[in-house]
Parts: structure tokens; sequence; C-alpha cells
């Protein structure tokens, strides 16, 4: 069966209305942005109070990439970690419990375009979410001169890192038809790249060379600090690659089972 990118695009725009249809966006929505918000504003009166008494000192003032954009988003990356599995554990787990999805291996779609369309749903809606913090740059923007470098980047690695934690969601959501158990077993491997590099202090050379290759965090701070590293690229296109394909694999063998 050939690919055809109409027909991942029907199940992708499908899926991402879907999500409006029952509260689990607008919960995930409101719940991030009111976090986001809070933080944001917190560490803009932070920095405004000890720019104050930097002046008063003397002192060198606190640049708004030090104090502002790199906490910020830093902040934004872990709360990520939290709520991708609320985003993804429904995709195929529901389908399976309702058996539906033996319906959607009947149906003129290929596996392919049913695993990049509900990834792709997902994607839409953490990059709404994205979308809806611009407005901190251009409060920034308004009352400052932030170095924007940093917040492209940051932007960027925070959306590389959340695709990295969907498509951890989308094969643990296709393993399960509990959609609680596949949104824990989604954190708990998220959590476990993200901290797996502290692993690498008691380790061997070769062994922490590989363990902090393979944390996701480690590849971040780069794009924290307003740098983009192709390897780093490599690094979390690859994983969103092998999240995909694990997803495609297990999809296949469950319609060859049926």
């Amino acid at each position: 069966m050939s690919f055809s990118f109409r027909q991942m695009w029907t199940i992708a725009s499908k899926e991402y209305k879907t999500y409006f249809t029952s509260p689990i966006a607008y919960i995930v929505i409101a719940g991030f942005l009111l976090i986001m918000n809070w933080l944001f504003f917190f560490y803009l009166d932070h920095v405004s109070a000890i720019t104050l008494q930097y002046k008063m000192s003397g002192s060198k003032v606190l640049s708004l990439t030090e104090g502002i954009i790199k906490p910020v988003y830093s902040s934004m990356n872990v709360i990520f970690l939290f709520i991708t599995p609320f985003i993804t554990m429904r995709l195929f787990a529901e389908e399976r419990k309702m058996q539906t999805l033996q319906l959607l291996m009947t149906a003129p779609v290929s596996v392919w375009e049913m695993v990049l369309g509900k990834f792709l749903s997902a994607v839409m809606l953490v990059s709404t979410m994205l979308l809806l913090t611009l407005v901190f740059p251009i409060i920034l923007a308004k009352y400052g001169n932030p170095d924007l470098g940093p917040v492209f980047t940051n932007y960027l690695g925070i959306f590389l890192m959340a695709c990295c934690y969907l498509s951890t969601g989308i094969f643990f959501s296709a393993t399960s038809e509990n959609q609680i158990a596949a949104g824990a077993m989604t954190f708990a491997a998220g959590f476990f790249f993200w901290l797996i590099h502290m692993a690498s202090q008691s380790s061997g050379p070769i062994l922490q060379v590989i363990l902090e290759y393979l944390s996701l965090t480690q590849h971040f701070n780069k794009f924290n600090m307003g740098i983009v590293n192709t390897s780093d690229l490599i690094f979390y296109l690859s994983f969103i690659g092998l999240g995909l394909f694990f997803t495609h694999r297990v999809l296949d063998s469950y319609r060859w089972r049926d």
C-alpha cells in the first residue's frame, strides 16, 4: 500500500480536533499556561529587583538571557515531561480498548499513515501550546533588549525534546489498552532518558560517554545556551524516528495477529 500524505493529514486533523471535543486539551493547555505565566512573571520580577540593586551598587546588570530566558525555557522543558503523557496516552490505547483499531487495520490506510497522522496531531497540539507562549519574548522585546538567538534555539530545542516524549508516548499507547498505564510508562521512559546522564558520574569512561549521549537533557543544554549543534539535531531526530519505527512494528504485528 502506497503512502499518502493526504490520508496522513486527514488522520492528523481529525485527531487534533478530537483533543478539543474532550476536556484533555483544555486542561493540559490551561495548566501549562498557568504554570508558565507564573514562572515568567516570577523571573521577570526577580530580575527587575536584582537589576535595581545592581544599578544602585554600580555592579554589572544581569542580562535577560541569563535571568529570564534560560531558566524559563528550562522549566518549560520540564513541564512538557509531565504533560506529554496526557497528550499521547489515548492515541492508540483508546482504539485498542474500543476495538476500533481492527477497523483501522482493515481500512485503506497504511500503518505509517496511522502512526504519522496520530503523531502529527500530538505535535500540532504541542505547537499550539508553544505558540501561545510567544507572548513572553514579545513582552521582553517591548520592555527590554533580549538576545533573540537563545529564544529561537530554546524553542527549537523544546520542540524537538517534546517530540521525543511524544514518539515515546505513542509507542507505549500502541502497546497497551490502558490509557493510564500508557501514560505512566511514557512518563517513566521520559524521566529515565531525562536523568540517565546522572548515572555516568559513577561509570567507566566508555559507559560515561554513552550515558551522556543518551541523555535528552545533555543535548538540550546547548540549545538553552543559544547553540545549535548538528549532532544534537541528529540525536533528537533519530530518537523520534526510532520511537515511530517501533510503534509501526507494534501495530504491524498487531495487524498480522488479527
